[in-house]
């Protein structure tokens, strides 16, 4: 070869690079990457036994009991040393990856509890041979300055790019900067669904729940970056730019030119389980008070009565309930609740779980089901009353809402608790607890 057409090699798109920002995202680049290698790298790959001892051996989530506020410090103080020591540094990733690699680049988030779940995922993603580049994106100030920086050389070299969150301005912003004309769009729960309709639209990229306000002066300036990241995720007439979506939401009509990948789970259901499955029902708590949708008091007197009308015992935080909420849950209904330190798909895989599942509008009503196919587990899913939502509801919150209970497959539709009577106070206090690796 010689030296112009090697540095013209040198020069041309190589390699994928995934941002994620959730610990979900994770798990379905995981599973995206399982679907896509080759046969022999997939045989290569290692066991459940190889690879869960790192996420079940790791640090606990920090506790909902008294004292929270402290272990919820000590759990960021000893998260920010394992950053320093434990994650791959720029330098190391570009060194280490490979024309073919996938780099994962986490775009860490400040709240401890998904900091928390995206450590685990990242051993996980290690030992199915990935290189993992941990970013501190929003660590202060200039911090966006520096992640945006670090990696603007590899995303002008990147031949493909797989997001997990087409609405965050963090990805949007990146989109601007990469030459990739291989674009890929894995899960980050039911907002796929959003995304595809409003790409098929020619809208604006808006998460649901804030649809139906004006936009905001924030909004109005990162319109241009908003606007140029639709672009890019629209694909050329010409097939000069592919666009894949990778999903297990369902797709019925997708946007012309976008080619759209079942995600079945493969890769949870080939490295965990089957479960051990225990008698009773646990239920998913959702984060639908903290993003506005769903008036709080309603939604414990819900939870209450749902426990109560199927013997469950255990509850399943979502990563983004708040501790103050979580405590007054187990206090007013006497439910164990637990944070989950990894993915809900690979707790339920791992086991032990309930024979039946009990869970509101929310992604896990599409994704339960197929992780746990094979087994004994039943998911239920109760629809969310129109009087349970706040005024700040999005005009279509109940109709996106319906439109996720309905589309779910394999699940069984439990009526609405029209008005549910509220649980009496019992002298407890939350637990916290994990549960074990079957």
């Amino acid at each position: 070869m010689s030296a112009r057409s090697a540095r013209r090699a040198a020069r041309a798109p190589h390699g994928t690079l995934a941002f994620v920002e959730s610990p979900v995202q994770l798990l379905n680049v995981l599973e995206w990457a399982h679907l896509s290698a080759p046969p022999a790298a997939a045989e290569a790959a290692p066991t459940a036994a190889e690879a869960a001892p790192a996420a079940a051996d790791a640090e606990p989530a920090p506790s909902l009991a008294a004292g929270a506020d402290s272990t919820r410090a000590d759990a960021e103080a000893d998260s920010t040393t394992a950053d320093a020591e434990g994650e791959s540094t720029a330098a190391d990733a570009d060194a280490e990856a490979a024309p073919d690699d996938l780099t994962l680049v986490v775009l860490a988030p400040t709240d401890p509890m998904t900091r928390g779940q995206l450590r685990r995922m990242a051993e996980l993603a290690r030992a199915e041979g990935h290189t993992v580049r941990w970013e501190e994106a929003r660590g202060g100030t200039t911090a966006p300055f520096h992640t945006i920086g670090g990696l603007a050389g590899p995303l002008r070299r990147a031949a493909r790019i797989v997001i997990g969150d087409p609405f965050s301005r963090y990805v949007q912003l990146l989109l601007t900067i990469t030459r990739a004309q291989d674009l890929v769009v894995v899960d980050d729960g039911t907002a796929t669904m959003e995304f595809i309709s409003q790409l098929a639209n020619g809208e604006r990229l808006v998460r649901w729940h804030r649809r139906g306000g004006r936009p905001g002066p924030r909004d109005m300036v990162f319109l241009p970056v908003s606007s140029s990241a639709r672009r890019r995720l629209t694909p050329h007439p010409k097939g000069r730019r592919r666009v894949e979506v990778f999903s297990s939401m369902p797709i019925d009509a997708a946007p012309e030119g976008v080619h759209v990948t079942v995600n079945s789970f493969a890769w949870t259901r080939a490295r965990f389980g089957p479960p051990r499955i225990t008698k009773g029902a646990d239920l998913v708590g959702t984060s639908l008070v903290e993003t506005g949708v769903v008036d709080l008091d309603r939604y414990l007197e819900a939870v209450g009565a749902l426990a109560r009308t199927h013997g469950a015992a255990r509850y399943f935080a979502h990563r983004r309930e708040s501790a103050e909420k979580l405590h007054r849950l187990a206090v007013e209904t006497g439910l164990q609740v637990i944070r989950p330190d990894l993915p809900l798909e690979l707790i339920a895989r791992r086991g032990p779980i309930g024979r039946t599942i009990l869970s509101f509008p929310s992604t896990v009503v599409h994704t339960l089901p197929l992780a746990l196919a094979g087994t004994e587990v039943k998911v239920a899913v109760m629809d969310i009353d129109p009087a349970w939502l706040t005024d700040k509801a999005s005009p279509r919150a109940q109709g996106f809402l319906s439109g996720v209970t309905g589309t779910a497959r394999d699940v069984h539709r439990l009526a609405a608790l029209q008005h549910p009577d509220p649980a009496p106070a019992l002298p407890t206090q939350p637990t916290r607890q994990t549960p074990a690796p079957a």
